[in-house]
């Protein structure tokens, strides 16, 4: 039932657009964890771990229940972080398995399995809600569950915007926005679960849509994978008929190397280059300092990002209470109102990731257009006897357009970082636009800059890799939680200046992009004196 891929190309925009909902409602929903906390206790799990001395007594919130109560106390937030830290760490750490799956079996296979682990999940925590004292425990399956088929369908969508020329470089900055934006779901969701509609009944329905997500990729796409522009025109493949007469035909079976097992990747190249095997070595890409350098920038801004929404209800609900052990009733009941109102804003904040992300690609690829093409470059003084204009060298660009972008990013999680010290319920939404931004900022800059210093051949596996150390160090979040609960009484402030201070280490990468940007302007300059 698979399409070929001539039907898929036909098919792109269909894909494209019902790729970047489906992100929006399935891929890193976990990440609007705020709104599933508030939920999940309501619906009383690991409530049996409170006591009446050490509670306080949290309302479901909606009238689908009668009048249930269920208690609420600091072991249940610890036990539901930890779910949150599990499936959170799976949405980052399958990223290089996945990866190298992909390259062999292409998106298809992974896309059906995650689309099936997704709606597993919502299976179970429908089910596990019918009775949550006895299956609380489901939930941290669930959330595995969730984060794994999340993160299986938003690698597969990036692999699309190769079929979309010189459209892709938009396309992919809408499948990044739509996975940064999908945290908005679960807000979402909780307006639904507010106005009385049973929590059972909305996983019962996303369990649905998760089923339609499976039936969209088996019906529309086509087992193999899509090869880049560099290695296919697809201009060639418009006119193409569902029946495709013989030279048609050794188009498609072009195709079709292009994403098997190519016995000779030369003669589809232009000029005969070999662009298959790099002449680097991945042991030298992986322990370079550019590498080096982005693990650290890159796992500093993992942790900041995954501490504070895993933390954010406690932060606000301690802007409120300020610490007190046994607060009065009424703040109480206007704690949880605030914290509830606070995590709806950020949620639906999220949805600015759409219109960021795409600012972060006109960064990346500021001038790119004045630069010569790397497989046709010519020596400085040909080149300006040809044109009369001296053209950018590419891999300079991209370098300078990386370290630029880095230099923005690392200033606004610097700014997010000081905004989180302030003890300042207001001020709190520009700390939610700034968490926003520098989310959907630094996977794209990350990802140009890999394109810019690396082989083609390494790119994927250097991603996943960074992804997965990444997902490692983002577990210290539990750690840090569980002292913020525990013996700081609910005070973040130190562990906010602390990671603020580590903060600053993501200054390190562009510095040393500057110094190697240095490098290769020398470099430039000695071929062309030659």
């Amino acid at each position: 039932m698979a399409p070929s891929l001539v039907q898929a190309y036909r098919r792109r925009w269909w894909m494209a657009v019902t790729a970047v909902i489906e992100n929006l409602l399935c891929s890193a929903v976990l990440l609007g964890w705020g709104s599933l906390l508030i939920m999940l206790k309501r619906q009383g799990f690991y409530s049996h771990l409170c006591s009446e001395n050490d509670s306080v007594v949290v309302n479901l919130g909606n009238h689908s229940a009668g009048e249930e109560e269920w208690l609420s106390c600091v072991d249940q937030e610890e036990m539901l972080n930890l779910g949150f830290t599990i499936g959170s760490f799976l949405l980052s750490a399958t990223t290089l398995p996945l990866g190298i799956l992909m390259d062999k079996f292409g998106p298809r296979p992974i896309r059906l399995v995650g689309s099936s682990c997704f709606g597993l999940s919502c299976i179970m925590m429908a089910s596990s809600a019918y009775d949550p004292n006895t299956l609380s425990a489901l939930i941290f399956l669930a959330l595995s569950l969730n984060g794994f088929g999340g993160i299986c369908l938003t690698f597969t969508s990036l692999t699309l915007p190769n079929m979309f020329g010189a459209l892709s470089s938009t396309v992919m900055s809408l499948m990044i926005g739509s996975y940064a934006s999908s945290a908005v779901t679960f807000p979402g969701v909780k307006l639904i679960y507010d106005e009385g509609v049973s929590f059972q009944v909305i996983m019962w329905v996303w369990a649905g849509l998760a089923g339609f997500v499976f039936l969209n990729c088996f019906f529309n796409w086509p087992i193999e994978g899509f090869p880049t522009p560099d290695e296919v025109d697809y201009s060639k493949i418009h006119t193409l008929l569902e029946v495709p007469s013989p030279e048609q035909n050794g188009v498609i079976e072009g195709l079709k190397e292009k994403n098997g097992d190519v016995p000779h990747p030369t003669e589809k190249l232009p000029n005969g280059t070999d662009a298959a095997p790099s002449a680097v070595p991945f042991r030298r890409s992986v322990f370079s300092p550019i590498f080096l350098w982005s693990l650290v920038t890159m796992g500093m801004t993992q942790l900041r990002i995954i501490f504070f929404m895993g933390a954010m209800n406690k932060m606000l609900e301690f802007m409120v209470t300020h610490g007190q052990e046994h607060p009065s009733d009424e703040l109480a009941l206007q704690a949880q109102e605030q914290v509830s109102f606070y995590s709806s804003i950020f949620g639906t904040l999220q949805l600015l990731c759409l219109a960021t992300c795409p600012l972060i690609g006109y960064i990346m690829d500021w001038k790119m257009k004045e630069c010569e093409e790397e497989k046709t470059k010519i020596s400085g003084t040909e080149q300006g006897l040809m044109t009369g204009t001296k053209k950018r060298d590419r891999k300079i660009q991209k370098v300078t357009n990386a370290m630029r972008a880095f230099i923005l990013t690392n200033m606004l999680l610097l700014s997010f970082g000081i905004c989180c010290l302030i003890d300042n319920l207001p001020l709190q939404i520009l700390t939610f636009i700034l968490h926003t931004m520098v989310r959907g900022f630094i996977h794209s800059c990350c990802g140009g800059l890999y394109a810019a210093v690396y082989p083609s051949n390494h790119f994927g596996t250097l991603t996943g890799l960074q992804s997965m150390i990444s997902a490692v160090v983002a577990l210290l979040q539990q750690p840090l939680f569980i002292a913020m609960l525990g013996p700081l009484h609910g005070d973040p402030y130190w562990i906010n200046l602390g990671l603020l201070i580590f903060s600053l280490a993501g200054f390190w990468l562009p510095a040393y992009l500057f110094y190697h940007r240095r490098n290769l302007l020398r470099e430039k300059e000695s071929r062309e004196k030659r």
